[in-house]
């Protein structure tokens, strides 16, 4: 399991931050931190977390495969 965090979109609302403090946390104001990889026992929070964010910046993706690059097509 892994998170994935759209640090474009996030606007600091810290939503996140309360509902799953063991994953998430903000350095100063607005800058979130997180933890990529979570365990299969905060699974609940985390996916309060990101369906609690009004930017939908939050995915959880439960697939353990690598992610793949993903070229640009070219022509």
């Amino acid at each position: 399991m892994r998170l994935v965090v759209d640090l474009n979109r996030c606007q600091g609302f810290a939503q996140c931050v309360y509902l799953a403090p063991d994953v998430f946390s903000l350095h100063g104001e607005e800058a979130l931190m997180f933890s990529p990889r979570f365990d299969k026992a905060q699974r609940d929070r985390v996916e309060k977390a990101a369906a609690a964010c009004p930017v939908q910046a939050i995915l959880a993706d439960y697939s353990d495969e690598p992610t793949k690059r993903v070229e640009p097509h070219v022509g």
